[in-house]
């Protein structure tokens, strides 16, 4: 039987959510507990792969298990609980549930939404989530510029270079600045990204707040489809991903909250 994962983690000291060779990765630490409290080896899959240092206020994860352990909700509950216990404290389980035999966190996911925070002003406090402004930028720009986004769907200028995909073809619903307190928050949706494509869409739109470049420029970086030509990416450590949709037919027969 397929089971879902809902969980959270702060990615500080992950190199990434994908597992490898010789750095510590989400997949790794959350497979190593599974395994150990299950005692039998476990292997996830997970909805999207974020980089080195990127957080997930919301990410899915997906395991086949057939033995008792997860036949009554009292067991799941108190497996999750159990888990929970075990993972390190930036690693959380919210939920373990049923799902159909074949529903996949990855390929039925219908949308991913991200949140990019950076502040206003220096604050020790907030350094390790949310990146600090070089200069004042100018919001209305920005957002100008972000909802030229809404207008294509080929993206390759802001994929990470060399990256093995089949397309850069992306359908964005929502990019747009919001002023929060201290900070600028930069939320954006679509059905997928590519590698490293939220943080190079957040550098460039912000040389355009910072008046380093005009917007129109923004429909000059699509077009021209080259890395090169759009903005720097900015740290990993102000990008969240907070929401993933699926379709209703993965719950199915199986129930949901």
């Amino acid at each position: 039987m397929r089971y879902f994962i809902e969980l959270s983690y702060f990615g500080k000291h992950y190199h990434g959510w994908q597992r490898q060779p010789d750095a510590v990765t989400v997949q790794e630490t959350i497979e190593k507990s599974l395994s150990t409290i299950l005692r039998k080896p476990v292997q996830i899959m997970g909805a999207g792969r974020t980089d080195a240092g990127v957080h997930a206020t919301q990410m899915y994860a997906h395991f086949d298990w057939n033995d008792d352990q997860f036949s009554t909700q009292e067991g799941i509950d108190h497996l999750t609980h159990k888990f929970n216990r075990f993972l390190p404290k930036d690693i959380a389980f919210k939920r373990i549930f049923k799902v159909a035999d074949k529903a996949h966190t990855r390929f039925d996911a219908t949308s991913r939404s991200y949140v990019y925070r950076i502040g206003k002003h220096k604050n020790p406090f907030t350094a390790d989530y949310a990146p600090t402004l070089r200069y004042d930028v100018d919001l209305d720009a920005m957002n100008n510029a972000a909802a030229i986004l809404l207008d294509y769907k080929d993206f390759e200028c802001f994929s990470k270079s060399n990256t093995d995909v089949n397309t850069y073809l992306c359908d964005i619903t929502r990019a747009e600045w919001i002023e929060k307190e201290d900070e600028y928050h930069f939320h954006i949706t679509a059905n997928r990204f590519l590698r490293n494509m939220v943080r190079a869409i957040v550098g460039t739109l912000l040389e355009i707040g910072e008046g380093k470049r005009d917007v129109a420029w923004m429909h000059e970086v699509i077009t021209g489809k080259s890395r090169s030509q759009a903005g720097k990416s900015v740290p990993g450590r102000g990008l969240y991903l907070t929401e993933i949709l699926y379709p209703e037919t993965i719950y199915k027969d199986h129930g949901r909250d």
